[in-house]
């Protein structure tokens, strides 16, 4: 996936805006304000997505590409790096974890306004 795709799929998701909150170079994916997903726009070597803490070790047991989130909760934050084998479909379900947590946390008038989207 490269990052066009990733900015494509992630603003194809209800509610969602990027912005650059942090610099002119860190790209942020929001769902109704609240950040599930972050990559550099000059280097997209790596992607930090939200993931449930549990599910988060086991991800990085199982692969060699993620690593506890950089400058991240590391509990709640996974680093993927972007290597070229990376399948993307298993990173579109991460993507959507990342999304759903975030969603799931939203306020009850929130998650009414994220339905009407």
């Amino acid at each position: 996936m490269n990052i066009e795709s990733l900015r494509d799929y992630c603003l194809s998701k209800k509610g969602v805006t990027e912005e650059f909150p942090f610099d002119q170079n860190t790209l942020v994916f929001k769902v109704l304000g609240k950040m599930f997903c972050l990559t550099d726009i000059n280097n997209f070597e790596r992607v930090n997505l939200k993931c449930d803490p549990e599910k988060a070790l086991e991800l990085r047991e199982q692969y060699s590409y993620v690593h506890p989130g950089f400058h991240m909760n590391k509990a709640h934050w996974n680093t993927i790096d972007m290597i070229w084998d990376l399948d993307d479909s298993l990173f579109k379900s991460w993507i959507d974890h990342s999304y759903n947590l975030v969603a799931e946390k939203l306020t009850k008038a929130q998650k009414e306004e994220l339905k009407k989207r």
